[in-house]
């Protein structure tokens, strides 16, 4: 994704057709490690192609796509659980704060990974 982020920023910088050394420039000048295959695959799947072009496919792609629902599976699986007692939702508490404070140690800046 962060190659393909990086890929969108060259365009609309003005780069018709980014080459690797570009991306590698704006995804250094954020501090992120370069894999140089995996931005030659993207270069390769995106050379070519309109960038409207393919948001327009992936907007279409993304309205065909079922949304919400499954709310009476959720439904379902928390009965279960809610029957089992207090001590899952103490373990799910304390995983949760544990969570949470790691998030903060990139203080939420962490765009790319």
């Amino acid at each position: 994704m962060r190659y393909v982020a990086a890929y969108l920023l060259a365009v609309l910088g003005g780069k018709d057709t980014p080459a690797n050394a570009d991306l590698e420039k704006i995804l250094s000048s954020v501090g992120i490690e370069v894999d140089a295959e995996r931005l030659t695959k993207v270069i390769k799947e995106l050379a070519g192609k309109s960038i409207e072009e393919l948001i327009k496919q992936g907007r279409e792609k993304l309205s065909s796509m079922p949304v919400g629902g499954g709310g009476a599976v959720a439904a379902a699986d928390a009965a279960p659980a809610a029957a089992a007692g207090g001590d899952k939702k103490e373990a799910k508490k304390e995983e949760k704060k544990e969570e949470s404070e790691s998030e903060d140690d990139d203080m939420g800046f962490a765009l790319f990974e």
